[in-house]
């Protein structure tokens, strides 16, 4: 019934010519006219596994079908023999995308079934027609499923399912295999071109007019006096990729009166829960694991077999990729390459560079229950459980005790930077990819979610109401998910960081690959130590205001403040002097003579000041001074747009004090660090320059004072100073601003905010909507707009290198992980990106697979 050869000669002449074609080795079937399916069918052809006869239609001849020109279904059914049985199965250029259920059994009739009682018994020949019947109910003729629903396979079931469907349709089951094979197509056709299936495969990538394949094969009914059965397998496991055989086996009783209902549910492999296929059938068993060694060998891949057991003969139906998380894709792209079975370039091209930060992080087992309480967008991957905290005071008295907490904000200030230091996880009411929530989290590597404008912090009453109404009080156990941007109810399931083998070995062959410097944005010790970790070409940017957040630290910059002169603010600032300097020595030890580029202050002095009544009391009472005094003074100093007022290099221009207390440290910590015999040139960068006079002041005072220590300390030592290009007019003067500096770093973040004239922290609120209606392509700061800041970035660039052809450029925004903004970095000759640490490993991938063109490679394997 299921021979693969043999064909007779005027079917073959008739396949070709029509809308069809069967599946044979050297049948004209491609991926992107017959769908994925069907090629992969003919691979395994190919490759001698033994699949049952098929027969394959294009998307042009399924678009037909939808628009009512049916093929010559009695030509295609003719390829299968007398009175066969058959399937139709989706056939899409991309299996993520769906498509319609699969009809079985079609053929399925009164003859049929009167002549399956006599060869199979009637109790499975009634389970082979009672299910062709609800499938053909339910999908084909659009009948309520509640009328077909029933795990009763008599004789009078059948009976029952063809008098409902009589009743509801007017007119008895279709007898003629003919009508029931054009009728399964035209249904399949027309619910692939639907709008809700539509939508539904837009929602995963698909384009709007993606066509669909069908493919039509013979049945292997798994039914048998013999061993009889059907199930999937694989042989690697999907969440860690480690080399495990899974899947699952119904295996029918012995007899000729089988029945589904007394299948039973069989293991693969030796299990103590039951029997085993391995046991029970180990010559099949055996000739399933060179199946997949088959398939991983010949297809490059590892995949999930399907197969039927008929009377003890082995059929294989499908095969398909194996599902994955990512941490399994490294580890399965890092075994095909060892083996032999790809090259390291392809394992590379594998891998989706976003899917790499999932290895960094805990992360939710998929495997596991989960109960959402709140969506929003996804600022920084992992995961973390935790008791929930409205506040950063008692998320500093949750560490203290060793407990983990989610801190939850409306949004959070630099005021809560040391809250969120100590926290496991962090979720705001507000803010989008780029607020001070995301950029801190995702420095820190800490998961966070923001922008969940569906649930309400009421911190007056301790209470976190989300969109159903639940209440969620200070202290509830909540895990937040800040790869998939939820929260969920109760401690999840988790699975550790996955910094294997495999992880290291990739990160290698990828920085091996790679052609542009990849550095990370690291303010801290641990900062650096991570970035050290994860293999950075060094600091692209250290933000040192983060470090006068700790609260020592604090308390110096609040009496610089309200100190009464110049000569007052030196004499405080000498105390944070060798803070920062042993800040400096530690970055630099970490570095080992690798680039460190140091950002001078940059932030309003404002977001050093307390804004409640109650922290201007505290502050009042630690400067012993009167509150109306201090009030005074946060008034003084606050502005109507503190981001676009006195802060970088106005602030520097106007307070030197800061500026000279911090090069003094740099340079002093290079002389100390030097004397291990590292290399040590820091990198000094001026923020927010608009005109070349900003940095004409700067470097006098800076050139200056680096005399000075050369004198003080008998030692020389070597410095760059460069700009971070910010503002657009500093993008256009870029070159004025070249002719006095080492290095120009575009800090996209700021540069972004002030082309677009949009806030960084509120465009979240409405972005979606704008991305949503074509307003922009893609939230500009999350993914480099090219065109018009990009447009800023090339001048800059082109003036920059025609002013000084040896200046370095870069970019240090948190555009700087994102794999189109590095495309469009190695375009424009930049030398370097530099991202948050734990995106480091994200951008490497990402250029690497630049550099080696992994845009032109397939993405999986040859299936």
């Amino acid at each position: 019934m299921l021979q693969q050869g043999g064909r007779d000669a005027a079917v073959r002449k008739l396949t070709d010519i029509v809308d069809f074609t069967e599946i044979t080795p050297d049948a004209a079937i491609a991926a992107d006219r017959h769908g994925g399916r069907a090629k992969c069918l003919q691979r395994l052809v190919r490759i001698d596994l033994p699949v049952p006869r098929t027969v394959a239609l294009s998307f042009e001849a399924v678009h037909r079908i939808a628009l009512g020109q049916m093929p010559d279904a009695e030509a295609l059914l003719a390829v299968f023999g007398a009175a066969p049985l058959v399937s139709v199965r989706p056939s899409s250029a991309d299996p993520d995308w769906g498509g319609p259920a699969s009809i079985l059994n079609i053929g399925m009739n009164d003859a049929r079934h009167a002549a399956l009682c006599k060869t199979h018994g009637a109790a499975a020949a009634n389970a082979l027609y009672l299910r062709f019947i609800q499938a053909y109910a339910i999908h084909v003729a659009r009948l309520d499923p509640d009328l077909f629903e029933s795990e009763d396979y008599s004789a009078e079931a059948v009976a029952a399912a063809l008098a409902a469907y009589a009743e509801e349709t007017e007119e008895p089951f279709p007898q003629d295999p003919v009508r029931q094979l054009l009728e399964v197509l035209r249904s399949m056709a027309r619910a692939w071109e639907g709008t809700t299936a539509r939508l539904l495969r837009q929602a995963k990538g698909a384009p709007a007019e993606a066509g669909l394949g069908l493919v039509v094969q013979q049945m292997a009914l798994g039914l048998g006096p013999e061993e009889s059965g059907s199930g999937v397998i694989q042989f690697v496991d999907g969440v860690t990729g480690q080399r495990r055989i899974t899947g699952r086996y119904l295996g029918q009783s012995q007899g000729r009166d089988a029945v589904s209902r007394q299948k039973q549910a069989l293991f693969l492999t030796r299990d103590p829960r039951g029997p085993a296929l391995e046991d029970r059938c180990p010559e099949l068993f055996a000739r399933l694991k060179r199946y997949g060694d088959t398939c991983r060998i010949n297809l490059c891949e590892e995949m999930q077999i399907e197969f039927t057991i008929e009377a003890g003969r082995l059929w294989v139906l499908d095969a398909v990729r194996v599902q994955r998380s990512a941490r399994s894709a490294v580890r399965i792209a890092v075994m095909l390459a060892d083996e032999g079975i790809i090259a390291r370039e392809e394992a590379l091209a594998r891998i989706e560079p976003r899917a790499v930060s999932e290895l960094l992080h805990s992360q939710v087992d998929p495997t596991g229950r989960r109960q959402v309480i709140a969506q929003g967008i996804a600022a920084s991957p992992g995961a973390a459980v935790g008791r929930l905290v409205f506040g950063s005071a008692a998320a500093q008295a949750s560490a203290a005790r060793g407990e983990p907490c989610i801190l939850v904000r409306r949004e959070t200030t630099p005021e809560d930077i040391r809250g969120m230091h100590v926290a496991a996880g962090v979720m705001t009411e507000r803010g989008g990819m780029t607020s001070h929530a995301a950029v801190i989290a995702r420095g820190l590597g800490v998961p966070c979610v923001v922008g969940v404008s569906d649930m309400r912090l009421n911190r007056r009453d301790g209470v976190l109401i989300t969109a159903d109404g639940r209440k969620l009080h200070e202290g509830d156990i909540v895990t937040l998910d800040g790869t998939n941007g939820q929260a969920l109810l109760g401690e999840a399931k988790m699975l550790p960081p996955a910094l294997d083998d495999a992880f290291h070995a990739l990160m290698g062959w990828a920085e091996a690959a790679c052609d542009i410097g990849i550095r990370a944005n690291a303010d801290t010790p641990a900062d650096a130590e991570t970035a050290r970790r994860f293999g950075a070409d060094g600091i692209g940017l250290c933000r040192t205001e983060h470090m006068f957040f700790e609260h020592d630290r604090l308390t110096v910059m609040h009496e610089m403040i309200f100190a009464a002169g110049p000569e007052d603010r030196g004499t405080v600032l000498e105390r944070l002097l060798p803070m920062q300097r042993g800040d400096f020595i530690r970055l630099f030890e970490i570095m080992q003579g690798l680039p460190v580029c140091i950002r001078l202050f940059d932030p309003p002095l404002h977001e050093f000041l307390p804004q409640s009544r109650e922290g201007i009391r505290e502050l009042a009472e630690a400067l012993g001074l009167p509150v109306s005094d201090v009030t005074r003074r946060i008034q003084a100093l606050s502005e109507f747009n503190p981001m676009l007022g006195m802060r970088g290099v106005r602030l520097g221009i106007a307070v030197p004090e800061i500026y000279d207390m911090q090069a003094r440290a740099i340079f002093e910590a290079t002389i100390e660090a030097s004397r291990k015999g590292w290399p040590i040139v820091p990198e000094i960068m001026i923020p927010l320059v608009s005109a070349m006079r900003e940095v004409e002041l700067v470097k006098t005072r800076i050139d200056s004072l680096a005399a000075a220590v050369r004198t003080e300390r008998g030692a020389d030592f070597a410095y760059r100073l460069g700009v971070m290009v910010e503002t657009p007019r500093a993008a256009l003067r870029a070159g004025d601003i070249a002719q006095h500096a080492a290095f120009l770093s575009f800090g996209t973040n700021d540069l972004t905010q002030m082309t677009y004239g949009l806030s960084r922290d509120d465009a979240g609120r409405f972005m979606g909507s704008y991305v949503k209606q074509g307003v922009f392509a893609e939230d500009p700061f999350h993914v480099l707009d090219t065109e018009g800041v990009g447009e800023l970035l090339s001048i800059g660039a082109d003036r920059g290198r025609l002013a000084r052809p040896e200046i370095v450029l870069s970019i240090c925004g948190e555009h700087g992980g994102n794999a189109d903004s590095i495309a469009f970095c190695r375009e424009a000759g930049f030398d370097y990106v530099s991202c948050s640490p734990f995106r480091v490993p994200v951008a490497r991938l990402a250029a690497a697979q630049l550099a080696l063109g992994a845009a032109l490679r397939p993405k999986h394997g040859r299936y």
